[in-house]
C-alpha cells in the first residue's frame, strides 16, 4: 500500500531546525496536522491519524484512485511527490502536454495542479495506446522533474543540501 511505504521512508518524529517543515511525525508537518484538525503534541501523532491525513489531503485531493485504475505506479509516484515537494499534479500535467504530439493525441490541459476530468482524460488517452512502455516513460519523466525540484531547493537554500542525497536516493532512485 502507498501510505505504508511512505511512512517507512518518512520515519518517526523529528524537529530539525534546518528542516523547512519544522516539527514532523511520519512526514506530517505540524502546520499540516493543525490544518487537518490535529491539536495534540506532534510527538503523540498516531500512525492512524497520519494515514487519515495522507489519504484525505494527498491521495484523495489528487484523485489518485482514478489514476491508479490505469497505473498504480503513477498514482504512487504522484502521491509521494506531492507529499515531499508540495507539488500536486503539475508534473504530470506538464508531461502530458509535451507528450500529446502537439495536441494531436488529446488536447493540452491546464497546468494548475488540480486533477479534474481533463487531466484524467488526457492521462488515459496518453497511457492506453502506449501501455507499459508509456507508463515507464511517464514515470521516468515524473522522477526527472522531481529530482530537478530537489536540486532547485538545495540551490536556493543551502541548509537543504544536507537532505538532497536522501531525497534523491529514497524518492527518485528507489522509485525508478
Amino acid at each position: 500500500m502507498w501510505v505504508d511505504k511512505l511512512l517507512k521512508v518518512e520515519g518517526g518524529y523529528t524537529n530539525d531546525p534546518t528542516d523547512m517543515g519544522g516539527a514532523t511525525k511520519y512526514g506530517i508537518t505540524e502546520k499540516t496536522a493543525r490544518e487537518e484538525g490535529y491539536t495534540g503534541q506532534m510527538q503523540d501523532l498516531s500512525i492512524d491519524i497520519a494515514k487519515t491525513i495522507y489519504k484525505r489531503r494527498y491521495w484523495d485531493k489528487l484523485r489518485l484512485d482514478e489514476i491508479a485504475i490505469s497505473s498504480e505506479k503513477i498514482a504512487r509516484e504522484m502521491g509521494d511527490t506531492y507529499v515531499n515537494t508540495g507539488i500536486g499534479a503539475q508534473f504530470l500535467q506538464r508531461l502530458l502536454n509535451v507528450l500529446n504530439h502537439q495536441g494531436k493525441d488529446y488536447p493540452d490541459i491546464t497546468v494548475d495542479g488540480a486533477v479534474g476530468p481533463a487531466t484524467i482524460s488526457a492521462f488515459r488517452s496518453y497511457l492506453v495506446p502506449r501501455g507499459p512502455e508509456g507508463e515507464s516513460v511517464l514515470l521516468a519523466g515524473l522522477n526527472a522533474l522531481q529530482a530537478n525540484r530537489y536540486i532547485e531547493l538545495a540551490e536556493s537554500k543551502e541548509t537543504q543540501e544536507k537532505y538532497i542525497y536522501g531525497w534523491l536516493l529514497q524518492r527518485v532512485v528507489k522509485e525508478a
